[in-house]
């Protein structure tokens, strides 16, 4: 199992609080990031938007990229604040797996602005892979490292495999959503959440319920 760069499980999805300024930058961005696009995205035009100083941006986010990952963090990650922050992951299986794939599919991916990030992300992912990169590591991986670790720490799920588990559960429910929400699988071959969580927790309860 590899190390996890000193991150414990329960501050994985730990997001730092953010001041009414940097709220209100993060809106502004927001809104020119989805209408120009990562490359279109100056600080100039964010500064106009949100109506603050680039000074104060830089102050408080770097870079257009620490900008876009704070983006990505209060879009997504704020979003498992109720069930991640101070808990250890040792609750039961049933009840917590559940718990994080109707958090994923609700109120992450039936948000209007994830959305709308993760389609940005997708296509400006050739010509920037950095944001590809960004996203992968802000919530893909900080999902895989924290489901990984408590599929170790529940050997009555028999899993002999955390990592690639992880990266099953996980990525089925990334799947599902650029299916069915970006690619129009809604309109094609409709599948709803219920059955993708429900077959999910029976694959990875198999082993208890034998």
């Amino acid at each position: 199992m590899p190390k996890t760069s000193g991150s414990q499980p329960e501050t994985l999805f730990r997001l730092k609080a953010i001041t009414p300024k940097q709220e209100q930058i993060l809106l502004g961005a927001m809104q020119v990031f989805l209408k120009d696009g990562y490359a279109g995205t100056s600080m100039d035009r964010v500064s106009a938007e949100a109506g603050v100083s680039k000074q104060t941006i830089y102050s408080h986010f770097q870079d257009k990229e620490g900008l876009f990952k704070a983006l990505i963090e209060r879009v997504t990650i704020g979003s498992f604040r109720d069930i991640f922050c101070g808990q250890d992951l040792d609750g039961e299986p049933a009840i917590l797996l559940r718990e994080i794939a109707e958090t994923y599919l609700t109120k992450v991916a039936e948000n209007p602005e994830y959305l709308a990030l993760f389609r940005l992300i997708i296509t400006e992912s050739q010509r920037f892979p950095e944001l590809a990169k960004l996203y992968t590591q802000t919530v893909i991986q900080r999902g895989l490292q924290l489901l990984s670790q408590y599929f170790v720490s529940q050997p009555e799920l028999g899993i002999t495999d955390p990592e690639a588990t992880a990266q099953i559960f996980f990525g089925s429910m990334v799947s599902y959503v650029m299916v069915q929400e970006i690619l129009y699988g809604k309109e094609m071959m409709s599948l709803s959440r219920e059955r993708i969580i429900d077959s999910l927790m029976s694959l990875v309860l198999a082993h208890t319920t034998k």
